[in-house]
């Protein structure tokens, strides 16, 4: 048995060594060959690797293994990501364990990130650790961070370049805002839960004329309007009045309007407007002139514009109070339980407001010019603008605009192509980016505000004007005017800013030197992750790049689904069906691990897991171990091998090849695998591509190939070729066993860079004796001859099939031989008589005949056009075998009466294509048949 434990890193380090994972140091043919590059979805650095990260590195791992083995010059650039908001979390939780209350109060910025710095760089060793595990044939020499220094010299240059373009500015607005962790988010941070809710429906006083709806009554103290639709003819003569009612205690100033945006279904029709705490409503504010009234803290408490009786209390609490006063003060008309989608923090939990705040954004439909880029996609800061080498816009365009040209343009492919659909829905809705985060870990935002006091430097107190009140700058600045300091701005930038850039900052932008040397990788072939982040990640690497470079960050975007348990239940430790990646290589090995994330799975859809899983296949990677190790047994390394020992071309070729029926077969299964693995592949048809080779592996070469060498002999040469070929064909999925068999073998190098099998139909041409050795000119493509002997061996094998059911349904014993009979015509009697042994063997016959009828009393069936018997007689009762038969006639007779009631439905025959009227004619022909033949 096959033991990975033992055998696995050890293989992985020899990798490693060899240079295989660098492609400057590949095999030479890859030196000249195509670029094909991928850059690692960063996993976070703070974390442990969750299945859906082996799910990443499974795929992202098959598609650089193929494409390197195919010649191709393979960069894949591993990585980590900083994940500002959870390693800054994770480290803060560790220290209170040690008894701080409040660490960044207690230790400073400085002393702080220290720690977060400290923390994060011994859990990336950790995650280094793990992908390793996973058998990632990456390249570490080029191992990124996104918080490394060149990292962060692309974050700041894309923000100066954003900055002077005007697209980055700084401003108040409603903003997603986490009071657990006192920072912004962004609208993709932010989920909704679904919550019952209290639906109140009141007046603010007893002399306001109009009653309003809502589930959060705090908020009404920073109404300034009720809005109504048009069109509705209950309030119309409300419109443009100003009222002053007084709500709990409040004195409040309402205009009444008119706005499209109002639904007058929902609730009484008539909406309360608070500017301050909700989006739709400072949209309403700014077409109709509002004032804007904060009432709710950064602690999600009220603040004192909300009275005094209400300052202080929590939300909770506020809202309780209004309840009873409204309901003392008989203005509470109604209370419904209603289900609300409670916007919460995507991290923690917390329920999110939007408060207003002033904060830093990317301005996503702000017209800007493009700037000068290389037909590669490169940056060339000065110069005249010029309109994008690669995306069809104006010059003038927006981000948005880029955005949805890139994939519009169908330069970036999203698989599968139903995704789409959300990638624009996402681009028509998207609003303006809150980049600034209230957190000390990340990339500090590069901008310095001057001190509002200062004294001029002798001699330039005519120049104090031209001191600037914002610098753009990685260091702290200086002024050349007067004695004033710069300070930094407190906050960080979002960490999807950074992430953003992936695709060319870790290929070295801006650095020129090292940009030069790996542009030629960009864009990237693929980025292959998650659905989830589409969002989150993928969209804004589209965004970025498409403004810094004017190119796409990648050609193809595939999108796998999320990993959950065998109930389709998301995996988490609450609920205790978490399967940890590690945890299943130690126990099963990695290949089965791989295997079973890549195998029963298709883009875009989640995939149910389950240790059964793992376990059954794991037991497919001994099936191929036994397969390996039965034929280095059997038959050592043939001459064919001499290729896999130095030659270029190590497969087999003319002059090779010695033929029997079987042989045919298998190479001609073998050729026509090799090829549709191969196109599946490259459509990124994953699990498609991996079964049809588990089947072919499995069923075809183990179950009767391998069987059949048992009875013909002198298989060496293409055991020694098909073993090649299947052990190059499954080495992406299964990078490991494969390698130990490739080496116990004895074949030259190492499998991880050996050359990807080409199909090759290796079939004798026609008129070539079968009898005689081969010769040089006797191979061609699949010729008629060639074809027809393919076709005699699926119908020889078919024959075997039948005869094995027939024994099944009998029940008769797999290891009793029995005796055999075939009513066939000439060809097949023939073909039965030459491939004599094979049948017995397989079918497990003592004496085979043929007859012009079946004896009374022996099991009958039909295969195709030949009537197959074996002798039951004394194994079943006359009685039993005369049901068995009679309920097969019955079985036939009602299937021929179907069709012809089918067939003679004139509705069905005008309707129906014609070759599904043809298909069916030629099924009842067949069926009639065979019903004849029973009789």
């Amino acid at each position: 048995m096959y033991d990975a434990s033992k055998v696995e890193d050890g293989i992985y380090a020899a990798w490693e060594k060899s240079g295989a994972f660098n492609p400057d140091t590949l095999p030479e043919r890859n030196q000249t060959g195509e670029p094909y590059c991928i850059v690692m979805p960063p996993p976070n650095r703070t974390g442990t690797l969750h299945m859906g990260h082996a799910a990443m590195l499974a795929i992202e791992d098959l598609l650089i293994r193929f494409h390197r083995m195919r010649g191709k010059r393979t960069l894949w650039i591993p990585g980590t990501d900083h994940a500002a908001i959870a390693t800054q979390v994770k480290v803060e939780q560790e220290l209170m364990k040690l008894g701080m209350n409040d660490p960044r109060r207690e230790l400073g910025r400085e002393k702080f990130l220290e720690k977060v710095v400290e923390f994060a760089d011994a859990s990336a060793k950790r995650i280094r650790s793990q992908i390793r595990k996973l058998g990632s044939s990456c390249d570490w020499s080029r191992e990124r961070y996104t918080l490394d220094d060149d990292r962060s010299r692309a974050v700041f240059e894309v923000f100066r370049l954003m900055y002077e373009d005007g697209i980055i500015e700084r401003g108040n607005r409603i903003v997603n805002w986490d009071p657990q962790f006192q920072t912004t988010l962004s609208d993709d941070e932010v989920e909704t839960k679904a919550v019952t809710a209290k639906f109140l429906t009141f007046k603010y006083d007893k002399d306001f004329p109009i009653a309003i709806s809502t589930t959060r009554p705090e908020t009404k103290f920073g109404d300034t309007a009720v809005a109504v639709h048009p069109e509705d003819q209950r309030y119309k003569k409300f419109v443009g009045k100003i009222f002053t009612p007084t709500f709990c205690g409040k004195k409040l100033t309402i205009k009444i309007i008119a706005d499209e945006a109002v639904d007058p279904n929902f609730g009484t029709g008539a909406l309360g407007v608070t500017p301050a705490h909700a989006l739709i409503d400072a949209e309403m504010a700014e077409r109709h002139g509002l004032p804007t009234i904060q009432v709710i803290g950064p602690d999600a408490k009220l603040l004192d514009e909300a009275g005094k009786d209400f300052a202080g209390l929590t939300i909770v609490a506020a809202r309780k109070k209004i309840e009873n006063l409204l309901k003392d003060a008989k203005l509470l008309e109604k209370i419904e339980e209603v289900l609300q989608n409670l916007p919460i923090a995507q991290r923690g939990g917390a329920p999110v407001e939007q408060l207003p705040m002033r904060q830093w954004f990317v301005r996503v439909n702000k017209k800007f010019k493009q700037r000068q880029v290389s037909a590669k996609g490169g940056y060339a800061s000065g110069g005249k603008s010029q309109k994008s080498k690669s995306l069809k816009v104006a010059e003038d365009t927006t981000l948005k605009e880029l955005m949805r040209e890139a994939v519009a343009s169908k330069q970036i492919n999203i698989i599968p192509e139903r995704f789409e659909k959300n990638y624009f829905h996402w681009i028509d809705n998207l609003r303006d980016w809150c980049i600034s985060r209230q957190i000390w870990f990340g990339h500090r935002i590069p901008v310095w505000y001057h001190e509002p006091k200062c004294v001029p430097k002798p001699g330039r107190e005519r120049e104090m004007d031209q001191c600037k009140k914002i610098f753009i700058s990685v260091e702290k600045p200086t002024c050349a005017f007067c004695d004033a300091e710069y300070i930094q701005d407190p906050d960080t930038l979002d960490t999807w800013f950074s992430a953003g850039l992936w695709t060319f900052s870790a290929l070295g932008w801006p650095n020129k030197k090292t940009w030069e040397e790996h542009r030629d990788y960009h864009p990237t072939a693929v980025l292959e992750t998650g659905y989830d982040i589409l969002f989150f990640w993928v969209a804004r690497m589209i965004l970025m790049t498409t403004y810094a470079l004017g190119d796409i960050p990648f050609k193809d975007v595939y999108l796998h689904g999320l990993v959950r348990d065998e109930e389709g239940r998301k995996m988490s430790k609450s609920l205790g069906n978490v399967i940890d990646p590690l945890d299943m290589i130690a126990k099963y090995g990695t290949d089965a691990v791989r295997l079973s994330l890549v195998l029963g799975t298709t883009p875009g859809q989640d995939v149910r897991l389950s240790e059964a899983k793992v376990e059954g296949l794991r037991n497919f990677t001994n099936k191929l171990w036994n397969i390996g190790r039965f034929i280095l047994i059997t038959s050592p390394p043939a001459p064919l091998l001499r290729k896999e020992r130095g030659e270029k071309n190590a497969h087999l070729t003319k002059g090779d090849y010695r033929g029997s029926l079987a042989d045919a077969w298998i190479l001609s299964r073998l050729s026509a695998v090799t090829a549709s693995v191969t196109q599946k592949i490259e459509r990124y048809e994953f699990s498609s591509a991996g079964e049809e080779l588990r089947d072919f592996t499995w069923n075809d070469f183990a179950d009767w190939y391998l069987e059949i060498a048992k009875v013909e002999k002198g298989k060496e040469t293409i055991f020694s070729h098909a073993l090649v070929v299947i052990l190059k064909l499954w080495h992406p999925f299964m990078p490991f066993v494969t390698e130990e068999i490739w080496k116990q073998a004895g074949f030259n190098g190492q499998l991880i860079v050996a050359e990807w099998p080409p199909p090759q139909p290796l079939l004798r041409k026609e008129g070539v004796s079968t009898q005689s050795p081969p010769s040089e000119g006797d191979f061609g493509e699949l010729s008629r001859t060639g074809v027809e002997g393919v076709k005699d061996f699926e119908l020889l094998r078919s024959l075997i099939t039948d005869i094995r059911r027939l024994r099944a349904e009998q029940k008769i014993e797999p290891a009793k031989r029995i005796e055999v009979t075939f009513v066939a015509d000439k060809k097949t009697r023939r073909l039965i008589e030459e491939n004599g042994d094979i049948v017995k063997h397989l079918a497990r016959a003592s004496e085979m005949l043929h007859c012009a009828t079946i004896p009374s009393g022996w099991a009958t069936t039909v295969s195709g056009k030949t009537t197959i018997g074996i002798n039951v007689v004394g194994v079943l009762d006359a009685a039993t075998q005369r049901v068995k038969l009679e309920k097969e006639i019955a079985e036939f007779d009602a299937y021929v009466a179907s069709r012809k009631k089918k067939l003679a439905n004139k509705e069905f025959l005008a309707k129906a294509p014609k070759h599904v009227i043809e298909q069916m004619k030629k099924n009842l022909e067949e069926a009639e048949r065979k019903r004849k033949v029973l009789s």
